[in-house]
């Protein structure tokens, strides 16, 4: 009788094994693609060009910001970085926000992989890249009428002396090409590790879920607009998947999950998950980062629902 458990127990776990391997194949090639773009990012291009060139109104720089990511393509995991050193630079708060929350969604990177994930389909690309757009703008647009300063929270580790970023312009004139270029492979190595453990985490609970978790119980789940999105939001927030890769897995729940409940997934998954909430914890106040959040899951769930009463 326990042989009988073990031979059946066997095709459960060959096609979780499948599952994942599958999910993780498809989705590495966009990530090592998106780590080298923004090593060569993090090498070349200064921020202080970004901030040069923003523009002075509200509104405008807020939509300026959620467009900066398609020439400035970085996954969630190195965001929040890369915008405190352009709110330091000079760019406005809603700016930055807009640019953070949206810049590891629409960037060719992500929305090729999101392209190719749902089998070569437009539809949820515009669906994602539009919803994105729209929650960020929306948030970025309130945080400014909220909070008149940026809310850092070591204020007195902002303050940059006069003159220093002369000299680090000066400083970055001077260095050879070959360090750079090191640099670059450097920091894309570094990257990948980082993010590739929550890939293959997020792969594995993926695929656990559809060979262990009853097809039943998500049907359940995910016949309530309300409930897909909000236990699509968590699942986004907890699996902590890279931009680049998480359309795959978004991807493999379709047959249980609404088109509004995935859109939802893909939009708060990268504003929001708990590697970059630690990183806003650290750069940001308390009350700042769970505003941040609130306004976020609010607009991304709001949004979600639309997105399912439409299609």
């Amino acid at each position: 009788m326990q042989k009988l458990v073990e031979l059946n127990r066997v095709p459960t776990f060959y096609q979780l094994n499948t599952i994942f391997i599958s999910m993780v194949m498809e989705a590495i090639p966009f990530v090592l693609v998106g780590v080298l773009i923004s090593g060569l990012i993090q090498a070349f291009v200064r921020e202080s060009f970004i901030s040069r060139i923003m523009p002075r109104n509200r509104f405008l720089a807020a939509f300026v910001g959620c467009g900066i990511g398609l020439f400035f393509p970085s996954c969630e995991c190195g965001i929040v970085p890369i915008t405190r050193r352009l709110l330091k630079k000079g760019m406005p708060l809603h700016a930055g926000i807009a640019f953070m929350l949206t810049g590891p969604i629409l960037n060719p990177i992500v929305l090729f992989s999101t392209y190719i994930a749902f089998g070569n389909s437009w539809e949820m690309v515009g669906i994602r890249a539009g919803l994105a757009a729209a929650v960020a703008f929306s948030v970025a647009v309130l945080l400014s009428y909220m909070f008149k300063t940026i809310p850092f929270k070591h204020t007195n580790q902002d303050t940059v002396p006069s003159g220093t970023h002369m000299q680090a312009a000066d400083e970055e004139k001077r260095i050879p090409m070959r360090t750079k270029l090191y640099e670059v492979i450097v920091h894309a190595i570094e990257e990948f590790f980082s993010v590739g453990k929550y890939l293959v985490l997020g792969a594995f609970i993926a695929a656990s879920m559809q060979t262990f978790v009853p097809t039943s119980y998500l049907l359940h789940l995910g016949s309530n607009p309300l409930t897909s999105s909000l236990v699509m939001i968590a699942l986004a927030f907890l699996i902590s998947l890279c931009s680049e890769a998480d359309a795959f897995i978004a991807a493999s729940f379709r047959s249980t999950f609404t088109v509004g409940s995935l859109s939802a997934f893909l939009v708060f998954g990268p504003m929001v998950d708990i590697k970059n909430t630690l990183m806003l914890l650290g750069t940001f106040s308390t009350k700042f980062v769970l505003v941040l959040i609130g306004l976020i899951v609010c607009f991304t769930l709001a949004g979600s629902l639309v997105v399912g009463r439409l299609l």
